[in-house]
């Protein structure tokens, strides 16, 4: 087991404290594993095993307890009443009313309650609706670059391939990195990984009766990641393939994509009137290998594919991101956090004066002292322009916040 830092980081601050802890991710992406790594840390500590009761809500051997007053009961026997119990708990929304026994266990017992769950929609709202100002949410992604490093440094530490174009091919979950796939088997786990979260995580979820259409929407999205448009852009493409859609359906299903972590939306922000607008966004998906399962690799989605891999970054690293406009033209993001900000554009190749000139001329037009980097592939630098920096998609995903933190 690799341990993932960054996480058990994140956590370490709110141990013992009365907040409940909720992990979000989508399936597969290693939430059962930060758990059983946190379980591990409560150990090392001194925490005495029957202290800690760990329950995966997957597993057959508990389905009598996704009834709640079951649970209720079963835990009201095995908690220690002396001491903080430790509470574990995978894949949370599986039990019925799962939310009324968390909020029964925090008013009754002395508890320290660890939750995860692969729908953000039906966690955030029960959350919200049981637990106001009780519990700290703190999303789990598919393996960062650096993660993904050390998996194959641990897995296959003769490896000799170029790790960028690796990890570009495979993606992030982390499955996919213990063991010596090739990629049309790599792609054929992360397809039954995303039939799972569209069965469970949506039609299921939100009782979509036209799964045909929703994979259809899927596969539109997927095929414009990195480009701006809107429901109604949807709605109007499958009209000219003579198939009726709402909008308001269209939007529907992307809600209840973005729910199960198929999909992030980032809205625009106008620079220049400093407000959100709410129109063109654009879309990015949990992990770059769920199109490669769905559509195959192709050439021309380049562009957008580095683009989803510094957006996934960005979120993992804590950051809030918006799509940039300045006029007639486009940042790719434009990243906020702590009060500071920094404008990334990304590119495949700057292999020509008119791609330079696009992708660093919108950076130029901003007049402020944060950081502005263009990252691409290239092998060779472009001066640095006016403060814009040039610098290679790996190394910035290799260390993101080094390079939001030079001025």
């Amino acid at each position: 087991m690799i341990n993932r830092n960054t996480y058990i980081t994140q956590l370490k601050p709110f141990l013992g404290k009365p907040q409940v802890k909720i992990l979000t991710g989508i399936r597969r992406c290693g939430k059962s594993t930060i758990l059983e790594m946190l379980r591990n840390e409560l150990l090392a500590t001194g925490i005495a095993p029957e202290r800690i009761i760990s329950l995966n809500f997957e597993s057959f051997s508990v389905a009598e307890l996704t009834d709640a007053a079951r649970l209720y009961a079963y835990l009201q026997e095995k908690i220690v009443q002396r001491d903080k119990t430790f509470l574990l708990f995978d894949e949370i929304q599986e039990v019925h009313e799962w939310e009324k026994v968390v909020n029964s266990l925090l008013v009754d017992f002395n508890v320290d309650i660890y939750i995860t769950g692969s729908n953000s929609h039906l966690l955030s709202s029960e959350l919200a609706t049981f637990l106001a100002g009780r519990y700290v949410e703190i999303p789990i992604f598919t393996l960062s670059y650096n993660e993904f490093l050390d998996f194959r440094k641990h897995y296959f530490p003769d490896e000799t391939a170029e790790m960028f174009h690796t990890y570009l091919r495979f993606g992030g979950f982390p499955v996919i990195h213990t063991s010596d796939y090739s990629l049309e088997t790599a792609y054929r786990i992360v397809f039954d990984i995303y039939s799972s979260v569209i069965l469970r995580d949506t039609i299921q979820r939100y009782t979509i009766r036209d799964i045909e259409l929703l994979e259809r929407v899927v596969k539109y999205v997927f095929d414009n990641v990195g480009n701006t448009f809107s429901g109604k852009n949807i709605a109007d493409y499958f009209k000219s393939q003579q198939r009726k859609i709402d909008v308001n359906t269209v939007y529907n299903y992307l809600y209840a994509l973005e729910g199960a972590f198929i999909l992030y939306r980032v809205p625009r922000y106008d620079l220049k009137g400093k407000e959100i607008l709410k129109t063109q966004e654009k879309f990015y998906v949990g992990d770059v290998s769920l199109v490669y399962a769905a559509m195959g690799f192709r050439d021309r989605m380049i562009s957008g594919i580095l683009e989803n891999l510094v957006f996934l970054e960005l979120k993992r690293n804590g950051f809030q991101v918006f799509i940039g406009k300045s006029d007639a033209k486009e940042i790719d993001f434009v990243c906020e956090k702590r009060g500071e900000k920094m404008y990334i554009q990304v590119a495949y190749k700057l292999d020509s004066e008119q791609t330079v000139e696009r992708e660093f001329s919108p950076l130029l037009a901003i007049n402020d002292h944060y950081p502005k980097y263009v990252a691409s592939m290239d092998d060779f630098w472009k001066d640095n322009m006016d403060g814009v920096k040039h610098v290679h998609i790996a190394d910035f995903l290799k260390g993101i916040n080094a390079y939001f933190t030079l001025k």
